[in-house]
Formats: structure tokens, C-alpha cells, sequence
């Protein structure tokens, strides 16, 4: 994208970061949720690629940068209050460093949080050994 939208109506947190819901834009699956700050989101929209940032390494973190499991950008949205952002995606392979599709893979029983789907790929396999 060349010109962006006006990044400034947004509302961000007094981190300066603004959630952010990746879904997969032909299933409409829910993959994760991850924080933007003003630059990752513009980075996102000018590259094409799903650009966050990682509040516990303080950077950029290009999703699939480690494991080849890159968002390609369909669409971008905000919500009416413009304090969450909802990014439609290619997701190439998985989502989550757990090895599954989603990061929602745990859901609430009686007993408590159940796994209901199991991993796709070993993150060993992934990200290496570290």
C-alpha cells in the first residue's frame, strides 16, 4: 500500500500498541492475537506482510521471520471504537510456535482448559533446538 490510512485516529494503549486479531481471510478462523505499535502497523501496510511487535524482545517481529510461517496481508479493518485491529491473512503453514493452525487450541470444561487441537509440527523442528 502506498498511501496509508490516517494511523493517528486509532486508539492505541498508553504503550502506544493496539491489538491486533489475525484471521485467516478465506475460513474466517481465528489464528492469534498479537500487539502492533504505530510503525509495525504501517510496516504491515506497506509490505504486505504481517509485522508485530514483541513486548518481551521490545522489536519488530515479522511473523515467520524464525519459521517461514509468514502472513500475507488480505485486508485490513479496525473496529467502530478503532482500538482493535483485525487483519485477514494467507497464513502460510502454522500460526502458533506451539506447532498448531491457531493459537486458540484451548478450551474451557468443568475440568477446566482442554486441548482441542493437537500440533501440526514438532517447534523443535521450527525454531531449532533453542
Amino acid at each position: 500500500m502506498d498511501t496509508l490510512p490516517d494511523l493517528d485516529s486509532l486508539k492505541f494503549n498508553a504503550d502506544g500498541l493496539i491489538p491486533a486479531i489475525a484471521q485467516q481471510h478465506d475460513t474466517g478462523e481465528v489464528l492469534m492475537m498479537a500487539w502492533m505499535n504505530r510503525d509495525s502497523l504501517a510496516e504491515t501496510l506497506k509490505s504486505g506482510v504481517a509485522c508485530y511487535w514483541s513486548r518481551s524482545r521490545q522489536k519488530f517481529w515479522k511473523k515467520g521471520e524464525s519459521s517461514g510461517h509468514v502472513q500475507k496481508i488480505k485486508a485490513m479493518r479496525t473496529d467502530c471504537d478503532r482500538d482493535t485491529i483485525l487483519i485477514l491473512v494467507d497464513q502460510i503453514d502454522v500460526a502458533c510456535h506451539t506447532g498448531r493452525r491457531t493459537c486458540f487450541y484451548l478450551e474451557a470444561d468443568e475440568s477446566g482448559w482442554r486441548e482441542i487441537l493437537a500440533p501440526e509440527k514438532d517447534p523443535k523442528e521450527m525454531y531449532g533446538n533453542s
